[in-house]
């Protein structure tokens, strides 16, 4: 297991494993289950950052990407849920990934937005990151990513969620116990949106 001291503090610090591992690959592609180890033991907080940035931006408009990366951050949430510190990935996952050198063109687009995200969240009230509510983080989480494939026969409607999961993503990471409590509540208005469009166009459909 990786030293806790050496993981990640910061989307800053992700970012800068993200771009070493891109670096490293260079034209070849950057795995999945690469990054995860390049993440070490708090890879959770990471990809539950990574991904929503990614589906947020343009990128995230490509036609079935963010059902994909909505299905990998369930199987993380469903790890983060019974307790396991070492993620694990199947091998068709694991071996999904992106050319050394599109990843570190991600890399550097992101740093604005982690430079602007790690300003304002930090290791506050610390507290609410740890025990039960790190399940009901993991329920919320999984819960989410359910409302994506249905969300993305809209453009970009999937952000509302990825936000929330991001918000979880974060204060996963920093130990943000009010930025955890207001990604409770993001999730619980991205589930009831989701909810509330699909009815609503399931009855138009009728």
């Amino acid at each position: 297991m990786t030293d806790q001291k050496n993981d990640p503090q910061s989307v800053g610090d992700v970012l800068d494993r993200l771009k070493q591992l891109g670096e490293e690959a260079g034209d070849e592609k950057a795995k999945l289950g690469d990054a995860i180890q390049a993440m070490g033991h708090r890879a959770y907080g990471p990809f539950f950052i990574l991904f929503p940035l990614i589906d947020i931006s343009p990128v995230g408009g490509i036609p079935g990407l963010p059902t994909a990366m909505a299905l990998v951050m369930a199987l993380l949430a469903l790890q983060l849920l019974f307790g396991r510190e070492d993620l694990w990935l199947p091998g068709f996952l694991a071996n999904r990934g992106l050319k050394g050198k599109k990843l570190v063109t991600v890399a550097n687009k992101m740093r604005p937005v982690a430079k602007w995200l790690d300003r304002w969240f930090h290791d506050r009230m610390p507290a609410f990151t740890k025990g039960p509510i790190i399940k009901v983080a993991a329920v919320a989480i999984i819960a989410l990513c359910t409302t994506v494939p249905p969300l993305e026969l809209l453009p970009f409607a999937s952000t509302l969620p990825m936000v929330a999961i991001l918000s979880f993503g974060l204060a996963l990471l920093v130990r943000d116990g009010l930025l955890m409590l207001i990604a409770c509540g993001l999730s619980v208005a991205a589930i009831g949106g989701g909810l509330g469009w699909f009815f609503n166009r399931s009855g138009q459909g009728g």
